[in-house]
This record gives structure tokens, C-alpha cells and sequence, in this order.
């Protein structure tokens, strides 16, 4: 295959794809920042915990379910039909449903909304990474993807503020529908994949889900892919989410709010996801920055959940570490789309980081449905055993996951020259 053309890190592609991530989080995130006056605003009694988790844990299943769903679907169509192709799709469509957001007067119609707005959001990060992994050279791919990756995640701070400023939770929503259609303006410019190009009229299989599960070695691969972001949504789903819980139950008397929480967190995260790109240049090694980050992670849940986190300037200082330490995004979405060849790239990509998001639900009936409901846990020790549990998950995943700081992108899945 002809060699493509090399961008900068600056180049316009890398620069529109960080914009569109921005208003990907800021979509992403805007629930649990206006959490508990949304959910009073369509009719939940907040005084009641148990239905007020109920309420919250519904609707942020249903965005997590619609996420998967439109994993799927964006990232057989990114290598069927084109990246550029799933980023116009995807952001129409959760343009939309956010701005309908704005009007819901239900806990059900807020569920429903969330869950259409899932399935658009969920092929902005996957073909956004995939179009630039694609056009940077091999020695720029970690830097530019954690440029997109931490510019992007400031999204949320973005989203906390602009609630801050106005006020009104539903104006919120409305203002995120149209950032995505500014966003689609902006989209028009940029230049399509030169390695996609090269296959696009070919014969072979592009965007077959099924590959990944029709050979051993692809799917021990995009297992293994899977397994190893499963922190950053036990932390940012289950700690950060409900801190203002966890701090009731530590300490008493609390003040904390859980969207503030949450931008600390993502103005953390953001940063370590800018530098995590330097890192893994450093070490010349994905899998070392990760452990790295892996081992800060674990440090900072220890404190989480340690008598040293008996305060409201503790617990917000202890949520900054959290995201910092599990700004391994743009690493951990990077090395699933060097695992694959172009004609199933973007699917790797777009699905890989849906399918952690999608795994939400699942953590959380570990941590509240099997935990607390059934075996009557509470809050605190079933928050350590979901977090031991997950973690050692990952560490295994990672040590059996592949290497790709060097690979050579240029080439197909299932063909003779797949390595």
C-alpha cells in the first residue's frame, strides 16, 4: 500500500477532531452535572435517596446502553462508508437529541433522550482518533491523539460553567445542540483518510464486526482492548458521580456537589491526557504509561477511601487525582485502533471505547444492584469491592495486551500482510 500523506499535530484534521470531542464531553458529562436539578425538574423527590439513585442510575444506563449501540453502528460505517462519514452522522444526530433534552418531562423521556444521544455520541471520539492516527506519521500518533483527547475532555469544565452561568439545566442541553451543529459546519473542510481512501473501492471485508470474533488472535485482541479502560468509568460512573454520597457516609455534614466534583476531575483527566501522549514518547511504550497511570490510579482509590478523606477540600483535592491518574483515554483509545488494520480500524475504535462506556451498567449492578440491594453492603465497602474487582481485571488485561508504540499502521486485516 502507497504511503500516505503526513499531517502535523496542528494540522486542521487534529484540530477540528479536538473540537468535536470538546462538545462530545460536554454532552457526555452534562447529566451528572446537572444531576440532582434536572432530576428535580422532572419530578423526582430528591430527599428520597433510593428512588433518587434509581431515577439517576436509569438514565445514565440508558445513555451507557445507547453508546454500545451506536458503537457498533458508527464504527461499521466508518469503514464501510468513510471517518468523515460517521462524524457528520453522529453529530446530527446527538445535536438533536440534546436539544430535545431541553423539553423532557419525564424520568422516562429523559431516559429515552439520553439513550438517542448516546448512539450519536458514540462515534465522535472513535472516528476522530481513528482519521488522526491515520494521518499523523508513527512518531506523532501518541502526541496528537492525546492533544484531541485532552483538549476534548475540557468539555466538561465547559459544561459545569455554562450550568454555573445560566442556571437552568435545560438551556444547557439546547446550547450543546448547538454546538454540535456548529461543529458540523466546521466538519465540512477536513480531509478524508488517505488509508481509507486507498481501500475504499477494494474488495476486501471493511467494518465486519464479525471479524473480531471469527479468529482467535483479533479476538483475544479486541477483548483485551476492552478490559483495559474499564477504571476510567468505575471512577468518573461510580466515585466522582457520587461523591457528595460517599462524602455523607465519611464524614457526615457535606457540601460537596458532584458536578464540581466532576470538573475537577475532567480538568485533571485533561491534562493527563495531554500528557500521557509525552510520556508514551518517552518510554517509547504504551503499555509503560499505562502501568504508570494503572499505579497512580491505585493510589489515589486507596485515598478515596482512606481516613485521610474526611473533608469537603479533601475529597474535591482526592476527585482532581482520581482524573489525573485515569488520563489514559487517548492511550487507551489509540492502542485499539494500532490493533487493527484499516479496513476494520475505525470499528476497533469507535466500539472499543463504547463498549467501556457500555460496561457502566454492569458495573453498576455490581455496585448496587448485587452489592447494596441484594447482599445489603453499604455504600463504602461495596464501592472497595467493585473497585478491587475492576482493577484486577485491568492489570491482567494489560499484561497480556499487545504493544503497539511502533506499529506500522498501513495495512489490512485478514489479508497476507497483517503482521
Amino acid at each position: 500500500m502507497k504511503a500516505p500523506k503526513e499531517h502535523s499535530i496542528f494540522s486542521l484534521a487534529v484540530v477540528v477532531a479536538a473540537l468535536g470531542y470538546f462538545v462530545d464531553i460536554y454532552d457526555l458529562l452534562l447529566f451528572t452535572i446537572v444531576r440532582e436539578p434536572s432530576l428535580a425538574g422532572v419530578g423526582v423527590d430528591l430527599t428520597d435517596s433510593p428512588a433518587a439513585i434509581a431515577a439517576s442510575t436509569k438514565i445514565i444506563n440508558w445513555q451507557m446502553v445507547g453508546l454500545l449501540i451506536g458503537g457498533i453502528l458508527w464504527g461499521t460505517l466508518g469503514d464501510k462508508k468513510g471517518r468523515l462519514s460517521v462524524l457528520f452522522g453522529s453529530i446530527l444526530l446527538y445535536s438533536v437529541a440534546n436539544f430535545l433534552t431541553g423539553f423532557v418531562q419525564t424520568v422516562d423521556q429523559y431516559a429515552y433522550a439520553r439513550f438517542a444521544a448516546g448512539i450519536g455520541l458514540a462515534g465522535e471520539l472513535g472516528a476522530g482518533i481513528t482519521l488522526v492516527s491515520e494521518l499523523l506519521p508513527q512518531k506523532k500518533r501518541g502526541i496528537g491523539t492525546s492533544l484531541v483527547a485532552g483538549v476534548g475532555l475540557f468539555g466538561a469544565v465547559f459544561a459545569y460553567f455554562t450550568y454555573k452561568f445560566t442556571n437552568d439545566w435545560r438551556l444547557c442541553y439546547k446550547i450543546g445542540g448547538g454546538l454540535g451543529i456548529g461543529l458540523l459546519l466546521l466538519r465540512v473542510s477536513v480531509a478524508e483518510s488517505g488509508m481509507f481512501e486507498q481501500v475504499k473501492h477494494s474488495n476486501v471485508s471493511k467494518g465486519n464486526v464479525l471479524m473480531f470474533f471469527n479468529n482467535r488472535r483479533r479476538f483475544r485482541k479486541y477483548i483485551l482492548a476492552i478490559l483495559i479502560g474499564l477504571p476510567t468509568w468505575y471512577v468518573i460512573g461510580i466515585l466522582v458521580n457520587l461523591s457528595n454520597r460517599f462524602a455523607g457516609e465519611f464524614y457526615g455534614e457535606t457540601a460537596i456537589e458532584s458536578g464540581r466534583a466532576i470538573m475537577y476531575a475532567y480538568a485533571a483527566i485533561a491534562v493527563g491526557d495531554i500528557l500521557i501522549g509525552f510520556v508514551s514518547q518517552y518510554f517509547k511504550s504504551r503499555k509503560k504509561a499505562l502501568y504508570l497511570y494503572y499505579g497512580l490510579t491505585i493510589i489515589a482509590i486507596a485515598l478515596f477511601f482512606s481516613p485521610l478523606n474526611r473533608s469537603d477540600a479533601t475529597m474535591y483535592a482526592i476527585c482532581t487525582l482520581l482524573g489525573f491518574s485515569t488520563g489514559f483515554w487517548a492511550i487507551f483509545v489509540t492502542m485499539g485502533a494500532e490493533q487493527f488494520g484499516t479496513n476494520l480500524r475505525a470499528t476497533a475504535a469507535t466500539t472499543i471505547p463504547n463498549m467501556v462506556r457500555g460496561a457502566l451498567p454492569l458495573i453498576n449492578l455490581l455496585f448496587l444492584n448485587l452489592f447494596q440491594k441484594t447482599w445489603g453492603w453499604g455504600l463504602t465497602q461495596s464501592g472497595i469491592v467493585t473497585g478491587v474487582i475492576v482493577i484486577t481485571i485491568t492489570l491482567v488485561a494489560a499484561y497480556f495486551t499487545e504493544e503497539t508504540f511502533h506499529k506500522d499502521l498501513n495495512y489490512l486485516e485478514g489479508e497476507e500482510m497483517l503482521p
